[in-house]
């Protein structure tokens, strides 16, 4: 596991985990601990995280060797999963032609400031959600929870991730309100990790991410009705 500060200082506002399921369980519940109650404990003292803090990781997939699969309380702590895959063939070569000799890490600068950072999350928190927005994103994860392929539904912590990022696209789009389509097109990458497979999906080689997409294909978006 890797650990990079954003800043060079005795905490990090930053944290990069790198094939964060390597890691055994009981780092992986040290981590828990940080990402949920904003501290970490070590020797039996507890120390408080500052503000900003946010966590950033990889995983490989669970089939290879020497991977211990993150339980579900973990996962419910990541506000947005992202499949990156393969690249295509130009980009591997655009990786091996830049990174080949050097690292680009080494050069990386800071752009922001920890307490500018602090304010640009202030502001994204007020990004006003209507009733009906509100309300489109409960029906989404009520959804998820009587789908018959999921054994596992979408938790109300996993309802305020998805609400909160699509406040944050709303924002970075120069909106102060947050539309049915943020909702949506986040909906995958916000509740995906979240729900887990019944065994006869599984058994069909279904995709927790495909699922979502379904379930977000059945619910009546606001406005699409008239009201």
């Amino acid at each position: 596991m890797t650990w990079r500060s954003s800043m060079a200082s005795s905490s990090a506002d930053w944290v990069f985990a790198d094939e964060v399921n390597r890691a055994s369980p009981k780092t992986q519940s040290a981590l828990l601990e940080a990402m949920e109650e904003r501290q970490v404990t070590v020797d039996a003292r507890t120390y408080p995280l500052g503000r900003p803090f946010m966590v950033i990781a990889t995983q490989n997939p669970i089939e290879l060797e020497g991977t211990y699969p993150l339980p579900e309380a973990q996962l419910d702590r990541f506000l947005l999963r992202v499949r990156i895959g393969y690249p295509d063939r130009r980009a591997e070569l655009e990786i091996l032609e830049q990174h080949g000799a050097r690292s680009d890490l080494d050069e990386l600068r800071p752009v922001i400031t920890g307490d500018e950072l602090a304010e640009v999350m202030d502001h994204v928190a007020r990004v006003h959600v209507s009733d009906a927005v509100r309300g489109y994103v409960v029906d989404l994860v009520d959804a998820t929870r009587r789908h018959p392929d999921l054994a596992l539904g979408v938790s109300p912590r996993g309802a305020l991730a998805l609400q909160r990022a699509a406040q944050a696209r709303a924002a970075a789009g120069g909106r102060d309100y947050v539309a049915p389509d943020d909702v949506k097109l986040l909906a995958p990458g916000a509740l995906g990790h979240r729900v887990m497979l019944s065994a006869e999906a599984q058994l069909r080689g279904h995709d927790p991410d495909d699922v979502v997409r379904a379930v977000v294909a059945t619910v009546v978006v606001p406005g699409a009705t008239g009201d």
